[in-house]
C-alpha cells in the first residue's frame, strides 16, 4: 500500500485526506498531521469580532472531521525531506511517505511592523477577534482606521469587507454620526479584483468610508495613534484595525522549500511542488499568484487528491486546476456580493448588493461543517 501523507489539518488538507483515503481503501494509507487537532473555520473570525458568532461554535476536532480510515497524529512537522521523501516530527519521529500533500497554510508575523502588536487590532485568530471584539463594544466615537499591513494575506476581500461591517455595526449601534471610517490600500485601488474595484469603490463612498490608496504600511506609533507609510505619509486613529503581514509556515522555511515569503514554488495546474511530482501543494502554503481563501484551498485540493489517485491506480490521466475560486463578501444590511473568477476569467462586476449573495454566505457558514471538509461537495 502507498503511503500519503498530509501536512495540516485545515480545509485543503482535509479535503485531500478524506477524498484519498475513502477512494483507495485499499491502495493507500493516509496519515494528516496537524500540530494542533483544532479545525477552524476562519471566515468565521470577522464574525465573532463584530459579535455575530462564538468561538467555540468555529472550531472542531480536526478527528471527528476525517474518514475513519485516515490516520490522524497531533504534532508539529519540523522538516520535510522530499529527496529521502521523509517528514520529522517535533518529537523526533519521521514518517516515510509515497506522496506528500503539504497544506501547511500561512502564519500571521505582526511583529514584521513595528508597533503593530501594541497600537492595532485584527481578526486572523481567535485571541486577536475576540479582543477586537471587545474594543468595538466599548468604542463611543472617533476615528477607525482599516489598513493592510503587508501583502499577501489571507482573503484578499476581507479588509473591504471588514469597513462595510464598520459602517454597518456603528448604525446597529445608533452612533455612526460620531465614527469615521478609513480604508487604508497598498494598491492603487480599494479592491484588490480590478474588475470589481469601481464597484466596490462606490460602494464605500455610499456608506461614507473614506479611502487612501498607495499606503504601504511600514510603523504603527501606539502612543501618538498614527500609522505611518513607506511613501512617507501618515494617518491618525482612534482605533486601528490592521491586518498582519503574513508567511508561509515555518517547517517550510526551515527545509528550505520556500521562496523569500516561505511560499512553496508550486505548477498552477497541476498543483505540484516543482521539481517533485510526488509531493502536491494546496491551499495558502502555494506560490501561485491567486487568492489566498479557503474557497481556493477547496477546489485546489480536489484536484491534488485526484491526481494522486490517478498516480497511484495508473488510471485516468492527471486533471489541471484552472483557478476556479468562488466566494462571498458580507458588505452589512443583509447584502453581499458573489465572486466567481478563474485564471482566464476575471470575476463579472456585480450589478448591486444582493440578498442571495447575502444568503450564500450564511448558509455556507452554516453548512461547512456538514459539506465541505469532507470533500464531497
Amino acid at each position: 500500500m502507498k503511503k500519503v501523507v498530509v501536512l495540516g489539518g485545515g480545509v485543503g488538507g482535509t479535503i485531500v485526506a478524506n477524498i484519498v483515503s475513502r477512494r483507495l481503501k485499499k491502495d493507500a494509507n493516509v496519515t494528516l498531521v496537524d500540530k494542533s487537532g483544532k479545525h477552524i473555520y476562519q471566515p468565521g473570525f470577522v464574525y465573532v469580532a463584530f459579535g455575530d458568532e462564538q468561538i467555540h461554535n468555529i472550531i472542531r476536532d480536526e478527528g471527528s472531521l476525517l474518514n475513519k480510515d485516515c490516520k490522524l497524529i497531533i504534532k508539529e512537522a519540523t522538516k520535510i525531506d522530499p529527496k529521502d521523501r521523509k517528514v520529522v516530527l517535533d518529537d523526533g519521529q519521521s514518517l516515510d511517505y509515497d506522496y506528500l500533500v503539504i497544506a501547511t497554510g500561512s502564519r500571521i508575523v505582526p511583529e514584521e511592523v513595528k508597533g503593530l502588536k501594541e497600537g492595532a487590532h485584527h481578526f486572523y485568530d481567535a485571541e486577536a477577534a475576540e479582543k477586537l471584539r471587545q474594543a468595538l463594544i466599548a468604542f463611543a466615537g472617533g476615528k477607525v482606521v482599516v489598513g493592510v499591513g503587508g501583502v499577501p494575506y489571507k482573503c484578499p476581500p476581507a479588509p473591504a469587507e471588514a469597513a462595510c461591517q464598520l459602517d454597518y455595526y456603528f448604525k446597529k449601534r445608533g452612533i455612526r454620526d460620531k465614527v469615521q471610517i478609513e480604508f487604508l490600500s497598498p494598491l492603487p485601488r480599494v479592491f484588490p479584483l480590478e474588475a470589481v474595484n469601481p464597484f466596490v469603490t462606490k460602494i464605500f463612498e455610499e456608506k461614507e468610508v473614506a479611502y487612501h490608496t498607495f499606503f504601504n504600511v511600514d510603523y504603527v506609533d501606539p502612543e501618538a495613534k498614527k500609522v505611518y507609510s513607506l511613501e512617507g505619509e501618515s494617518v491618525d486613529y482612534d482605533l486601528l484595525i490592521l491586518v498582519p503581514p503574513h508567511r508561509g509556515a515555518k517547517v517550510i522555511e526551515e527545509s528550505g522549500l520556500g521562496d523569500r515569503g516561505g511560499w512553496i514554488p508550486t505548477d498552477k495546474y497541476t498543483l505540484q511542488a516543482k521539481g517533485f511530482d510526488d509531493v502536491y501543494v494546496v491551499g495558502d502554503a502555494t506560490d501561485i499568484p491567486i487568492s489566498k481563501a479557503g474557497a481556493t484551498a477547496h477546489y485546489e485540493a480536489k484536484i491534488a487528491a485526484n491526481n494522486i489517485i490517478t498516480q497511484i491506480t495508473g488510471a485516468g490521466s492527471l486533471k489541471h486546476y484552472d483557478g476556479k475560486v468562488r466566494c462571498f463578501c458580507d458588505a452589512g444590511f443583509k447584502k453581499g456580493i458573489s465572486l466567481s473568477f478563474d485564471y482566464t476569467h476575471p470575476p463579472k462586476p456585480p450589478s448591486n448588493l444582493s440578498l442571495s449573495a447575502y444568503l450564500g454566505k450564511v448558509i455556507l457558514n452554516k453548512m461547512y461543517w456538514l459539506t465541505i471538509p469532507s470533500g464531497r461537495f
